[in-house]
């Protein structure tokens, strides 16, 4: 239960960066460097990233904000679409339980379009794999927050820490599409058989394609612009530092293999 080191970095806990308003391209397929994100809300743009050149279409690294430690599990558009499969799980799920079992709070910067699909993943278990995620995150009692700054779809939405496994706030920025699955795809389904498919996809998407339906129903803490999300990580950070979770008297549980 020992603390981490606090150290003062001399970078303002309230700096915004105008730069993240326009990081997001207007192109939902589009990718871009989620490491610029990283670089842009942490204290003086460092962090240290753990096992870089592996399983690349997720970040895991520690940085500081506001002179404290954290450590930060990011999706990466750039590589695969920062689709989850299953040496990211794995990635993920270990610096999940590192940081838990040396209490260093958790950030989640998620985009992500879902578990990768395909035989080969199948085969591999990618199910079991990403149920070690659900199981770290669920059992971590660390203070743990997730910024949803574009995707979050399906069960990888839950597997990256949602308010469901356990998240102690849920910050998403305007552009965040939180659903079973993207927009367009579920009103081609819907509405597939209709003749005014196009225009009825268009409003699905204007409807849902926000995260103000996930905050309606007590998902999403806070919808933030995006050039706010280094304060509001602070100040979440701040409220969060007593956190004390208990948990039932036993052991452990049994990690998914």
């Amino acid at each position: 239960m020992e603390e981490t080191p606090l150290v003062e970095t001399g970078d303002s806990p309230l700096r915004m960066d105008e730069a993240l308003n326009t990081i997001i391209p207007d192109n939902p397929n589009a990718p871009y460097n989620m490491k610029d994100v990283i670089k842009m809300i942490a204290d003086n743009g460092e962090f240290y990233e753990v096992h870089e050149h592996f399983a690349k279409n997720i970040i895991t690294c520690f940085a500081r904000f506001d002179g404290r430690t954290v450590g930060i599990i990011a999706n990466q558009p750039n590589v695969m679409a920062g689709c989850l499969d299953v040496d990211a799980s794995d990635k993920s799920s270990r610096f999940i339980r590192f940081c838990d079992a040396f209490n260093i709070p958790l950030l989640n910067l998620v985009d992500v379009p879902g578990f990768l699909p395909g035989t080969d993943q199948e085969y591999k278990g990618i199910i079991r794999h990403g149920a070690k995620m659900l199981y770290a995150y669920s059992e971590a009692t660390v203070p743990k927050i997730t910024v949803i700054l574009r995707k979050s779809y399906g069960g990888s939405y839950i597997a990256m820490c949602s308010r469901e496994v356990g998240a102690d706030q849920v910050i998403a920025w305007p552009s965040s599409e939180i659903a079973v699955m993207g927009p367009a795809g579920a009103a081609n389904i819907i509405f597939r058989k209709d003749p005014d498919k196009d225009q009825k996809t268009a409003d699905y998407v204007a409807e849902f394609a926000t995260p103000y339906k996930a905050a309606e129903r007590g998902y999403v803490d806070y919808v933030i612009e995006p050039k706010e999300t280094r304060p509001r990580i602070i100040q979440s950070l701040n409220m969060l530092a007593t956190k004390r979770e208990v948990g039932p008297a036993k052991k452990h549980g049994n990690i998914p293999l």
